[in-house]
């Protein structure tokens, strides 16, 4: 009961009129090629000037401080930025050993000496790396995800931002991590959550195969999962850093991508936050050049401003709910699992003090049930995300070929991360994600939506928590 009222009690904190919302982009092309300054300019201009969107998507989430091809030059996305007045999420990869994040942290050192004080009032936060508590789960190790870090890593790598920015233009940024519920309402994860300013949260309902995921239900799976982590964030920030659904690609479970229900789910889904919690969506454009499968991307294998669907939210009625009897009566226990989790794991932490935010908006937090309806928690990883990480990464990380998982870090590729510089010699980015990750290696698609029951890979969280309790 903590939980739930938690999030019910959540839902009263006076909001800020404006809000981030923006995508997240990858440091490379599917063909592993770095992305340009200019490559970078034209994606921003894009998002900006969709056409028919509820407000400017002008904001953009990195996972990578590191220009793909370098080893710690800032990426070309931070000049791009500033040239077109994109604020940007930071961030820096943390799965990949201590080498690898000293030189996210040197790139980050040599950005604010860079660009300084054109950087400093564009940053919305900083994040030091993204799903690394979900990869080491029991979840995530039955399903032979990548290797990711703990909290106390995570918490280390936190402190040394902090130091890198203390008395810089960027000193106000708020610094976070970026995790799935799961990890989240684990109790033995609290340690990160008293060291961030704010908490990411990245829900696919369309990946959630294990029980009902048809678009009718996306709304509702996607609510309880935030609902669920804005629960444990012990009054912190919670932002949406990614969600989406695949205009084209294969059915999961019961989701059929296209840009049919991409729009229903945009309309479902985005047009309750956007203004009142800051999003990055997933994603502008994913087809650069070779088109995935699924594909995320809203305006499809062309990079244009006009979109395959109507973005507007006009017609969107704030009270409207597409929740069914069914898909409420195969949620109703499954959402008992989210108040178990979170309760008995210790989920609501002590400690909700919040960080000045860099700029208005930066510190929004919304509980999702005052914006969307019923439902069930969602709790499967999105592969195809996990495919874009592993693009910003692979290339900026590491000077070798392919890197077992056992291998040394700071060569390697841990959390996605695939040896090679600029040629990358691990698997294609582009590569097809596939249902089951590899133990042996760690290709450059690796990291996969979450298999098996739903129900045990909740529970398993629970009993994991237990035992760390």
């Amino acid at each position: 009961m903590r939980a739930f009222a938690t999030a019910v009690a959540l839902a009263t904190v006076p909001q800020t009129l404006a809000a981030f919302q923006g995508f997240n982009y990858a440091s490379t092309f599917s063909t592993s090629a770095a992305k340009q300054q200019s490559d970078f300019e034209a994606e921003f201009k894009v998002a900006q000037g969709l056409v028919g969107a509820p407000g400017t998507f002008s904001s953009a989430r990195l996972y990578t401080t590191v220009q793909a091809g370098t080893a710690n030059d800032p990426i070309a996305a931070i000049p791009a930025a500033i040239s077109t007045k994109t604020s940007l999420l930071l961030g820096l990869w943390a799965s990949a050993g201590d080498a690898s994040f000293s030189n996210e942290l040197t790139a980050l050192k040599k950005a604010i000496s860079q660009y300084g004080n054109d950087l400093g009032p564009l940053v919305a936060g900083i994040s030091i790396g993204s799903e690394d508590l979900y990869r080491i789960s029991p979840t995530g190790l039955l399903n032979k995800e990548n290797p990711g870090v703990g909290p106390d890593v995570l918490v280390n790598y936190i402190k040394q931002v902090r130091d890198v920015i203390a008395n810089t233009p960027l000193a106000k940024a708020p610094i976070g991590h970026v995790d799935t519920w799961t990890a989240w309402v684990n109790g033995s994860n609290k340690a990160a959550i008293d060291a961030v300013d704010w908490l990411g949260f990245d829900g696919y309902p369309y990946f959630e195969d294990t029980h009902a995921n048809s678009i009718e239900n996306g709304k509702q799976l996607f609510q309880d999962s935030y609902d669920a982590t804005v629960a444990a964030a012990a009054g912190k920030s919670v932002w949406v850093t990614e969600t989406g659904f695949p205009v084209s690609g294969k059915t999961v479970g019961q989701a059929v991508a296209s840009a049919d229900n991409a729009k229903k789910y945009w309309q479902d889904v985005g047009c309750a936050l956007f203004g009142k919690t800051n999003v990055w969506w997933y994603t502008l454009h994913d087809s650069d050049p070779t088109t995935p499968n699924p594909s995320f991307g809203i305006v499809g294998p062309s990079l244009s401003t006009t979109p395959l669907f109507d973005l507007s939210c006009s017609a969107v009625s704030s009270s409207s709910s597409s929740s069914s009897a069914a898909s409420t009566s195969s949620a109703s226990s499954l959402s008992s699992v989210v108040s178990s989790a979170a309760t008995s794991t210790g989920g609501v932490a002590s400690g909700g003090a919040t960080a000045t935010g860099a700029a208005s908006g930066s510190q929004t937090t919304t509980s999702v049930s005052s914006l969307l309806n019923g439902g069930s928690p969602g709790a499967t990883i999105n592969s195809q995300q996990l495919s874009l990480e592993t693009k910003t990464s692979a290339a900026a990380t590491g000077t070798g070929s392919q890197t077992p998982v056992s291998s040394s870090a700071g060569n390697g590729g841990a959390g996605g991360v695939g040896g090679g510089v600029g040629a990358n010699s691990t698997t294609p980015a582009n590569s097809t994600p596939t249902p089951t990750g590899s133990a042996a290696s760690v290709p450059t698609n690796a990291g996969v939506p979450l298999t098996g029951s739903f129900l045990t890979a909740a529970l398993g969280a629970v009993a994991a928590a237990f035992v760390a309790l």
